[in-house]
């Protein structure tokens, strides 16, 4: 089974990074990862408008997501890679939808005016934070990588649902986000008890 699963994970993966590098450069890339994890609204504003930068923002969920597996390898083997990759991707997918959901269709302002397509290119920035994630392979520190890098995705999420459906509030926008991290926190939770977070 993990054989199969590798054959069909990794040419996904060169696919992915390939799409990536022909979409638009990887120094583009790298600089809005670290424009996302410094929390630059402009960069969220930028990636809202750039209908092609959909496959650099799935990019970064998915890295995101391997860097969770990755951080899950050492207490988990394949098994704490292939889990935690997909239950951080499942994790980001329900994520993504509450808080479309909730900020764009049940608690929009009057300004809010979005589509699926552009608040998903701004969240996947915000997964960038969840890179840190890798660090989960380091002994003694798995959950502290673990925590720090939820807190600071919520915190990206927030900036990218603020200026996504400009509000004016970013209390709002977090109320918005809160409900749809509880949940991929609920998510990610059963990984962290059943292979041991440090």
């Amino acid at each position: 089974m993990a054989q199969s699963l590798l054959k069909t994970y990794v040419p996904a993966v060169l696919v992915c990074v390939a799409g990536i590098a022909m979409e638009n450069s990887l120094a583009q890339f790298v600089d809005r990862m670290i424009r996302a994890g410094k929390l630059e609204a402009r960069l969220y504003e930028e990636v809202e408008a750039d209908t092609s930068a959909m496959g650099q923002a799935l990019g970064v969920v998915l890295l995101s997501s391997i860097a969770a597996g990755i951080g899950y390898v050492v207490q988990g083997g394949l098994a704490g890679l292939v889990m935690g990759t997909v239950a951080a991707l499942l994790g980001w997918y329900v994520w993504a939808s509450i808080t479309y959901i909730l900020g764009a269709k049940l608690l929009p302002m009057p300004q809010t005016s979005t589509s699926h397509s552009a608040l998903v290119r701004t969240l996947g920035f915000a997964s960038a934070p969840g890179l840190l994630r890798v660090l989960g392979v380091l002994p003694g520190i798995t959950g502290i990588a673990f925590l720090v890098a939820a807190v600071w995705m919520l915190m990206a999420t927030v900036m990218a649902v603020r200026q996504a459906l400009d509000y004016t509030s970013t209390t709002r926008a977090g109320g918005v986000c809160v409900v749809g991290w509880l949940v991929h926190v609920l998510i990610m939770l059963p990984l962290f008890v059943l292979f041991g977070g440090d």
